[in-house]
């Protein structure tokens, strides 16, 4: 009994070892990069179509996300893609839409609650107030719009260029940080520009103030 134990035993460390030389060889003959790519295509990945997502936020809905594709991948750090365009509109409390985005991709990063987009971004509300960008933050937490790429406002009689912004969600309010266009505020040289607030009053006639 012992003897066939001992020889079992033996039979198990030969088989380990063979086991082990056979991964050392195998992890010889693939570069890092193959590697790497087998570490990817084990990523497991979730497809949706016809997507129809709503946002609560403070017990009330306020965003309503479609998209035809939807890509969730379980990762370390998970992440939904839209790879093929979104539409969100956005509820006042009376949950009529006062905004509304389209971008033709976005990638919502669930441990950060935030949504990065891009290509073709644009938001506008009822105002007639409209974004233009290719590159826009959107922070589900702070119910805010935010980047430091360059960006267009249009409106009925103007368009503001400028780089940077900060809005809310709703685009009830924008603020250009450093406007670089030549409405409303001349160009002052090298001068990065003026900050414009949408928050603010316009300036009266005459007035050559930075603030809006």
């Amino acid at each position: 009994m012992i003897k066939e134990l001992n020889k079992y035993i033996r039979s198990i460390k030969v088989a380990a070892t063979g086991m082990v030389c056979c991964l050392f060889f195998l992890a010889c003959e693939n570069t890092e990069e193959e590697i790497k790519e087998l570490s990817k295509n084990r990523v497991a990945v979730e497809e949706g179509k016809m997507i129809e997502s709503y946002l609560s936020q403070g017990g009330k809905m306020r965003a309503r996300l479609t998209a035809p594709v939807m890509n969730r991948y379980q990762t370390d750090s998970p992440y939904v893609e839209f790879p093929r365009n979104l539409h969100v509109d956005f509820f006042n409390d009376s949950l009529k839409v006062e905004s509304q985005l389209n971008a033709k991709y976005g990638r919502y990063r669930e441990t950060e609650n935030k949504v990065y987009l891009r290509d073709s971004v644009v938001v506008f509300n009822i105002k007639k107030d409209t974004l233009k960008c290719k590159e826009l933050w959107w922070d589900q937490a702070t119910a805010k719009f935010y980047t430091d790429k360059p960006v267009e406002i249009h409106q009925p009689d103007k368009i503001i260029f400028g780089n940077g912004l900060e809005a809310g969600q709703d685009f009830s309010w924008w603020v250009i940080k450093s406007v670089t266009g030549e409405v409303l505020v001349p160009r002052n040289g090298m001068d990065s520009g003026p900050v414009i607030d949408s928050t603010r009053p316009a300036p009266p006639a005459g007035d050559t103030s930075i603030k809006r």
